[in-house]
């Protein structure tokens, strides 16, 4: 019941305020609303590029924001109780290892999502390597999950059945699996990296 209740808010939510709720959703809410929104411009309710770049946006700037609360705040009493969590040392154990993957891939990890960008800022990653590729993943991670929404959102049985991509739909649904592909190989090196 909770759920059919969370999805309804969020398909009203973008119902009534559009590209605005999946900017901020991205930031707020992150993968269900970027769905959600791949699935409003499948039915033709959203602009696709628009709502990849609102998602985009509004994840970049979400990730912006916590990184230079991180620095600017580390010394706080919120960041340095933060810093006693688990999941906040072993984001920065990551970091320690593989600082350009982590900063792609935070993101795309579970549990580790909020914490990152915070914990990133207490580190010494120079601002513009942070910028530029939060930047990078932010792009990735909003074609992903709003392209995933836009083929996905009606139902498997209409993507095999009824559901036959045209025109730029391809290129769409192209982009949406070399992304995939590209985040599944990254995933798997850093395993083999982590294991070796």
């Amino acid at each position: 019941m909770a759920t059919g209740t969370r999805r309804l808010s969020i398909e009203t939510l973008i119902a009534r305020y559009g590209l605005a709720a999946v900017f901020l959703g991205a930031g707020v809410e992150g993968e269900t609303m970027v769905l959600a929104g791949g699935l409003f411009a499948h039915e033709g309710m959203l602009s696709l590029p628009g709502t990849v770049i609102a998602a985009a946006a509004g994840s970049f700037m979400a990730d912006q924001a916590l990184f230079a609360a991180g620095r600017r705040f580390r010394d706080h009493r919120l960041v340095t109780r933060a810093q006693a969590k688990p999941a906040f040392a072993k984001a920065l154990r990551t970091l320690e290892r593989y600082p350009i993957g982590f900063i792609f891939a935070f993101r795309f990890l579970y549990g580790l999502r909020t914490v990152s960008p915070v914990a990133i800022g207490t580190s010494h990653v120079p601002f513009r390597t942070f910028v530029g590729i939060n930047a990078l993943a932010a792009i990735t991670w909003a074609v992903l999950f709003t392209s995933l929404g836009y083929v996905f959102g009606t139902g498997v049985a209409e993507l095999f059945g009824r559901y036959r991509p045209h025109g730029r739909q391809w290129l769409w649904v192209g982009l949406a699996a070399l992304v995939l592909g590209l985040v599944f190989g990254a995933f798997r090196w850093w395993r083999s990296r982590k294991i070796g």
